[in-house]
C-alpha cells in the first residue's frame, strides 16, 4: 500500500511541531497526531479561573528560544514571533528585602555583583564572544568543527558541580546561592555533577539574548507554530488517542514525541526485547506543584530588583537549594523548597485585566506525590513580598498528579521528560550514536527524553527530522 504520509507525528509539544515543520520544509508529507482538544503539549495559554486572566498552564519564560537553531530558523523563514525582554532576566531573593539581579546587561550585573562582579565577568565573558557556535554545538549533535574549541571550553567549566563552581569562583554566599539556584533549574542537588554547566548555560543566554516571554502567552508559540506547519501543506489531528501503531495511517516513519515508556506502550511489539530493557531502566525525576495566581496588584516585592525580573528564584542559600532538592528526589516533601516564580503580566498587559496581574510559581517534590504545597509556596513568597497573600483574588493548584493526568508526558509530575542525572544527560534515552533512533528503522523518538533534553527549544524534533532525512526519507 502507498504511504498516504511520509512521516507521522505523535504528539504535538514543541518538539513533535519542530519535527514536524522541519520534515514539512523539505517537502514531505507530515501529519501530527495530538490527545488534547488543542495542539502545545507544555505550551498552552487559558483563562484557568478569573475571565480575563490568561495563564501559561506550563512553560512560561523561554531563554533557549533565542538561542535555538530551529527557531532561528523559523524566524528567517518569516514566521512572527513576538517576544518581551525584560531588562532583569531573572532575581534571586534570599528573604526579606535581599535579592541579586541578573540583568540582560552585562556590566550592570557586574557592577551588582561587587566583589564576585569581576569573577563573574571572567566567567561568562568567554562565552558571550560565541554564544551562536556554543549552543548550536550544545543543540545539534554531530559537532562542526568551528563548535568543538567552544565546547571543549564550555565543559571545562561546566563538568564539575555548581556547587563547587561556585565555591572556586566566588567569594560571597549570595552569588554562590544565585548561582546554584540557575542550576536547580534541572531539579539537581547543586552537589552533583554537570550541574554547573546547567547553571552556566543559563547564566550566559541571560546575557546573549535574555530571558523572554511571549507577548500573549505560551500559546502565541503553539499558535505560530500550528500556522507555519499547516501552511507548508501538514495536517494536524487533535482529540485522537493513539495507543498502538495499527490505528495510523500509512506512513514511512512514526515519531513519537512522547517519553520512552509510552513509545514502548505503543510500538512495544515493533522493538526488541533488548531495546524494551534498556528504555525501561530510563528513570524519571522529581515532580512539581504549581500554583497560578489572579492578582489585584503586582507581587508586592520587598526588593525592587524582584519587580522588575520576569523571574524570580527563591532560596536562602545554596544549602537550602541542596536540602530541597535532595529531598524531593528522596521522597520526602521539602519544608523551605526553591521557588521559581514569572510574573508575565508585569510586561505583557495582555495577560490580565486593566490593573490586575498573573503570576505563578512551583517547587520540586518527590515524583508522583499527590500533595498540595500551595500554602507552603505562597508562605515563602509572604516572606519575600509582604502582603502577598492579600493581594491574591484567586488561585489555581496543580500536583504533581494533576500535571501528569494533564500531559502524559510528564510521568509522575517530571516536567523534563526524564531525570537530568549523568547518565541521562549522556544516554539520552540510551547511548546510542544516533539517540533518536531505534532498532526499527521506522520508528524514532523526539521528545524531551532526547538530547538536548527539556526545555522550550525544538532541538530534539528538529535534530531527529535531519536524522530521519538522512536515514530514510532521502536514501
Amino acid at each position: 500500500m502507498k504511504s498516504l504520509f511520509d512521516a507521522v507525528v505523535i504528539g504535538s509539544g514543541p518538539n513533535g511541531l519542530a519535527a514536524a515543520i522541519t520534515l514539512s520544509r523539505a517537502g514531505y508529507r507530515v501529519c501530527v497526531f495530538e490527545s488534547s482538544p488543542t495542539p502545545g503539549g507544555g505550551m498552552r495559554t487559558a483563562e484557568l479561573m478569573e475571565s480575563g486572566f490568561r495563564h501559561d498552564i506550563c512553560s512560561s519564560i523561554y531563554p533557549l528560544v533565542p538561542v535555538s537553531p530551529f527557531f532561528k530558523e523559523l524566524r528567517a523563514d518569516g514566521a512572527t514571533l513576538d517576544f518581551i525582554e525584560p531588562e532583569i532576566a531573572v532575581a534571586h531573593a534570599f528573604g526579606s528585602d535581599r535579592a541579586i539581579g541578573i540583568w540582560r546587561n552585562l556590566a550592570t550585573t557586574v557592577s551588582e555583583l561587587g566583589k564576585d562582579g569581576p569573577a563573574y565577568e571572567r566567567l561568562v565573558t568567554p562565552f558571550l564572544n560565541i554564544s551562536d557556535e556554543l549552543f548550536e554545538g550544545i543543540f545539534s549533535p554531530p559537532l562542526k568543527p568551528s563548535q568543538v574549541l567552544s565546547l571543549i571550553r564550555f565543559g571545562w567549566r561546566g563538568a564539575g558541580s555548581a556547587e563547587g563552581l561556585g565555591r572556586r569562583w566566588f567569594k560571597e554566599s549570595s552569588t554562590r546561592g544565585m548561582f546554584a539556584g540557575m542550576a536547580a533549574h534541572a531539579e539537581q542537588p547543586p552537589n552533583r555533577i554537570l550541574t554547573a554547566a546547567i547553571g552556566l548555560m543559563f547564566c550566559i543566554s541571560a546575557h546573549a539574548t535574555g530571558w523572554p516571554i511571549a507577548r500573549g502567552g505560551a500559546g502565541m508559540i503553539t499558535d505560530c507554530l500550528t500556522e507555519r506547519f499547516r501552511s507548508l501543506g501538514g495536517t494536524i489531528e487533535t482529540g485522537t488517542s493513539i495507543t498502538t501503531l495499527s490505528q495510523l495511517p500509512p506512513c514511512r516513519t512514526v515519531l513519537f514525541d512522547t517519553t520512552p515508556g509510552q513509545m514502548l506502550d505503543m510500538a512495544g511489539d515493533s522493538l526488541p526485547p533488548f531495546y524494551h530493557r534498556k528504555l525501561r531502566s530510563f528513570k524519571h525525576g522529581p515532580g512539581i506543584c504549581k500554583v497560578d495566581w489572579a492578582l489585584d496588584q503586582p507581587i508586592p516585592w520587598n526588593s525592587d530588583k524582584c519587580r522588575r525580573a520576569g523571574t524570580v528564584h527563591i532560596a536562602a542559600s545554596t544549602s537550602e537549594i541542596g536540602k530541597s532538592e535532595e529531598k524531593a528526589w528522596n521522597n520526602q516533601l521539602p519544608e523551605e523548597p526553591y521557588l521559581i516564580v514569572t510574573q508575565p503580566s508585569l510586561f505583557d498587559s495582555s495577560r490580565a485585566p486593566s490593573g490586575k496581574h498573573t503570576g505563578w510559581a512551583y517547587c520540586h517534590v518527590p515524583f508522583g506525590r499527590n500533595e498540595d504545597m500551595t500554602a507552603v509556596i505562597e508562605k515563602r513568597i509572604e516572606d519575600c513580598a509582604s502582603g502577598f497573600r492579600d493581594s491574591i483574588i484567586n488561585r489555581h493548584t496543580m500536583t504533581a498528579t494533576d500535571l501528569h493526568r494533564y500531559n502524559q508526558n510528564y510521568i509522575g509530575g517530571d516536567i523534563s521528560g526524564g531525570a537530568m542525572t549523568i547518565r541521562q544527560i549522556v544516554a539520552r534515552p540510551v547511548l546510542k550514536r544516533c539517540p533518536y533512533a531505534t532498532p526499527n528503522p521506522k520508528l524514532f523518538i523526539c521528545s524531551a527524553s532526547t538530547p538536548p533534553g527539556p526545555g522550550v527549544h525544538g532541538m530534539g524534533g528538529y535534530n531527529t527530522a535531519h536524522a530521519i532525512m538522512d536515514r530514510v526519507l532521502n536514501s
